[in-house]
């Protein structure tokens, strides 16, 4: 099969599907592999990287797209990817349509299938094509919420740490997930006072076991209100697979917070966690409510695409493997992972969507 890679189009998006020693791989396989000119630069894979390993370069993207048939990106297509997509492709992306019903009527109208990363589900209900990103963007949750702290940045210059005569910060984190686990983790580590929001046991007991700073809790309403307010960074991680995120804090949590206090809302892409949480883009990412700082990008792992694009391909190289065999539609994580379908919406989670 021809596998294509465009360049990633999302403002300041600098992750590749595929780096140059997977497509290489591949190629090895007996598949054919285009990636399209300049794709790789920002996680620092030339073109001739990718040429010396038998991967043909496209000059641009109206190219690659002629020549793919199995089209292998990061993010959700948006208007540039749009134009040249036809029925016939079958795209394998990250795609997040709950919150995103224009995107949604759009691909339905073009009748190609989409397989998405964060629906491709295994027997046991993990999500291995979502898991590392969640990895990253807890990480960076945390790294960015302590940087808008900072009083010049309009927090409210507090460091979460603390250090022998001040207080320490206070982090909240609701999900104990991939990703609000390694922010609970990191936030932990640098000496924060840590509470976690969690349903499942056996998370809290791993949230209890990250040391003396970390306290899990069921969320109840009360008690989610008591602990948000004295909160100086709020990280919000829930997931329903495929679905829109459910909102865990209210516009009225908010006016309990101190002003300059910060949310780092990583549930975005599925339309976020937060009541007042609006998507943002790493060239505007933040923005006030209530006097507390709001952080809402949508590809968060972007602003790492070294680490990033090694990390999601060696994620979904699997995958992509057995997509282009063409005998797939056996393989249960993949067929689960179908958003659309022949104009028809196929995931569960996405059945009676508004559009």
């Amino acid at each position: 099969m021809r596998i294509g890679v465009p360049k990633e189009t999302k403002t300041l998006e600098g992750r590749v599907a595929l780096v140059p020693a997977a497509a290489g791989d591949l190629v090895k396989r007996g598949h054919e592999v285009w990636i399209e000119a300049g794709a790789g630069e920002k996680s620092r894979f030339s073109d001739e990287d990718y040429a010396r390993l038998g991967v043909r370069v496209a000059p641009d993207a109206a190219a690659l797209y002629e020549r793919g048939e199995l089209i292998v990106k990061v993010k959700e297509p948006i208007e540039g990817d749009l134009q040249h997509l036809r029925r016939e492709h079958l795209l394998f992306c990250y795609l997040h349509l709950a919150p995103l019903p224009a995107l949604t009527r759009r691909l339905l109208d073009i009748g190609l299938t989409g397989v998405a990363f964060e629906t491709v589900e295994l027997d046991n209900g993990d999500l291995p094509l979502l898991a590392p990103m969640s990895v990253i963007a807890g990480r960076i949750g945390v790294q960015v919420g302590t940087h808008l702290l900072h009083q010049p940045e309009g927090g409210k210059g507090k460091l979460l740490g603390g250090l022998p005569s001040t207080e320490r910060g206070k982090v909240v984190v609701f999900g104990a997930g991939a990703a609000g686990g390694n922010a609970a983790a990191l936030a932990a580590a640098g000496g924060a006072n840590v509470v976690v929001f969690e349903k499942r046991q056996d998370r809290m007991g791993q949230m209890m076991a990250l040391g003396p700073n970390v306290t899990a809790l069921y969320p109840y309403d009360e008690v989610v209100a008591r602990e948000v307010a004295g909160a100086d960074l709020v990280i919000g991680a829930v997931l329903v697979t495929g679905a829109v995120a459910p909102h865990v804090l209210t516009r009225a949590h908010l006016a309990q917070m101190e002003p300059g206090s910060v949310l780092v809302d990583i549930s975005i892409d599925q339309g976020g966690c937060f009541e007042t949480s609006r998507a943002t883009t790493w060239q505007a990412p933040t923005y006030v409510e209530e006097g507390v700082i709001h952080f809402a990008v949508t590809n968060m792992p972007g602003a790492v695409p070294q680490t990033s694009s090694q990390a999601i391909c060696a994620a979904i190289l699997p995958w992509v493997d057995k997509l282009a065999s063409g005998d797939w539609r056996d393989d249960a994580p993949l067929t689960r992972g179908i958003n659309v379908e022949d104009g028809r919406l196929v995931h569960p989670a996405l059945q009676g969507m508004a559009l």
